[in-house]
């Protein structure tokens, strides 16, 4: 009687690995069935970071959806961070990538192998809640660099792949608070640092300083760096 309950149990081990071994895609649906899109893509950086296998961008197949290789890992990562993921066959994976081919479709599928190194151009005193970039990054746990003028003027910016801005104002006027907030503390302490910074790289006032910033972000730029802005 035990060597019928053992016999039965692998018996029902064996179905269920095999199964698992043809099921070897992960689909992680970035549409209505996603629940949680932004660790979504920190999942998606996650695989590429460790280059544990690459990962296929699917665009405008259910929101933009990631496609890899099934693994235990993987699957686990998914659950961890709350990430809605599908377990799918070869047969269906391939079915997919039909599907994305048809030139009657505007689909692409898109291999990504290596993770970006990342930088936030950003004050280093602003608080956490004042970037939208930064508070998103480490929402969905992408690592990133916050970098300022003095990197960017000190030649950092080629050091990485990705620069993000998010509302920046490389005027010298101090943005669009003026108005308002002109004699508010923290305003003023803007107003300082950026004079401070001015000076210290040589220049005579924040007009010449953000122009100098502007042509470096430019040159990285025409060097093959990718720039995302609002």
């Amino acid at each position: 009687m035990v060597r019928t309950k053992i016999g039965f149990l692998l018996l029902v081990a064996s179905f269920f690995f095999w199964g698992k071994s043809w099921s070897n895609r992960i689909l992680i649906p970035m549409g209505e069935d996603q629940k949680n899109h932004l660790k979504a893509y920190g999942v998606a950086f996650w695989l590429l970071e460790r280059q544990q296998t690459e990962v296929l961008w699917l665009l405008n197949y259910e929101g933009g959806s990631f496609m890899s290789a099934y693994s235990p890992k993987l699957e686990t990562e998914c659950k961890t961070r709350g990430v809605s993921f599908k377990v799918i066959s070869e047969t269906e994976a391939s079915r997919i990538e039909s599907e994305i081919a048809d030139p009657t479709v505007n689909m692409n599928m898109v291999k990504l192998l290596n993770a970006p190194k990342i930088a936030v151009y950003s004050p280093k005193t602003k608080q956490p809640w004042d970037d939208a970039v930064t508070m998103v990054l480490t929402y969905a746990e992408i690592p990133y660099t916050v970098i300022f003028d003095d990197e960017v003027l000190n030649g950092k910016l080629p050091e990485y792949d990705w620069l993000h801005l998010h509302h920046e104002d490389f005027t010298g006027q101090y943005g669009k608070f003026w108005s308002s907030f002109a004699s508010a503390p923290w305003y003023q302490d803007q107003v300082n640092e950026t004079e401070a910074m001015a000076r210290k790289h040589g220049f005579k006032s924040a007009r010449e300083l953000k122009k100098a910033v502007v042509l470096k972000i430019r040159d990285f730029c025409m060097g093959g760096g990718f720039l995302f802005a609002m």
